[in-house]
């Protein structure tokens, strides 16, 4: 389908991002690479009057250690990340993602702030910055915002950002001695969106007890999901076959998915299971090398 008609607006910079918003009102969206918003827009699900492009922006884009955190620019690319000699040698969870996230010309523009800020379960890198215990930093009316991750997702494509905010940066924990992370998802076709995925973080001391864990799912539930009393488990324990089995079996119990063209709610609650147990496994043999 076309979307319907809108207004275009080119940004220059944030705050002018903002009074744009402000002066336009809730009607008006913003975009980034457009790979959220244009289907939704093509589908009529999304019918705003007018469209703000912030791709543009000058200084969003940019992968960088300073101090204990890892900084990702929200306009940074899949594809720019995806060939990140830094993301590449420490942070191979990004890999996983980026690898399976839809086809290259659609990397090439699909920004990473783009992918968080549209709330959409659906979409990979959510679970990771469940997993990694993400801070979003965002700009708005009122100056900067800074947002737990556990803050961030609010509901069906829901999130703590106000209409005229937008996301600048993401802040992660800068790579640790002992840590590892892994995510995959199972999809229908190459590209597709998740049937079920799952991010895992996880962050090992020298005897091979479990300091920090992290647990994200993707899509099997209405808003990006923490796996909690998943998390609880292998927290402060020496992380065992039994207790990976015990989790895999929570995963598919906490989960909210539901059948659609993808497959049933227990063939998603199923393969949940399997995944989440491969993924802890992985997420640890990176931890120990």
């Amino acid at each position: 389908m076309i979307p319907a008609n809108f207004t275009y607006h080119k940004a220059s910079s944030v705050q002018d991002a903002i009074a744009l918003s402000q002066k336009l009102g809730e009607e008006a969206k913003y975009m980034s690479g457009g790979h959220s918003l244009l289907p939704m827009m093509k589908l009529r699900f999304a019918t705003p009057e007018h469209i703000i492009d912030i791709s543009k922006i000058d200084g969003l884009s940019y992968i960088k250690e300073e101090g204990e955190i890892l900084r990702i620019g929200a306009l940074t690319t899949q594809s720019e990340m995806e060939y990140n000699t830094l993301l590449r040698r420490d942070y191979p969870i990004f890999m996983d993602a980026i690898k399976l996230t839809a086809d290259p010309s659609v990397r090439n523009a699909g920004t990473i702030g783009g992918n968080i800020a549209h709330g959409d379960a659906a979409n990979d890198q959510p679970a990771l910055m469940l997993a990694m215990r993400a801070t979003i930093i965002a700009e708005g009316t009122e100056g900067q915002k800074v947002i737990p991750i556990d803050d961030f997702f609010h509901g069906f494509y829901m999130t703590a950002l106000e209409p005229s905010d937008v996301l600048v940066e993401i802040q992660l924990p800068k790579k640790k001695k002992g840590s590892g992370g892994a995510y995959h998802k199972v999809e229908r076709k190459v590209g597709d969106y998740a049937t079920a995925g799952v991010a895992v973080h996880v962050v090992l001391d020298d005897s091979g007890i479990c300091q920090e864990i992290g647990i994200g799912l993707t899509n099997v539930s209405a808003a990006p999901m923490r796996l909690d009393r998943g998390e609880a488990v292998l927290k402060g324990k020496k992380i065992t076959d039994d207790l990976i089995a015990q989790v895999g079996t929570i995963a598919s119990e906490d989960s909210e998915p539901t059948s659609d063209l993808r497959g049933s709610e227990a063939y998603k609650r199923s393969i949940l299971n399997t995944i989440t147990q491969r993924m802890i496994r992985l997420a640890i043999e990176r931890a120990q090398h």
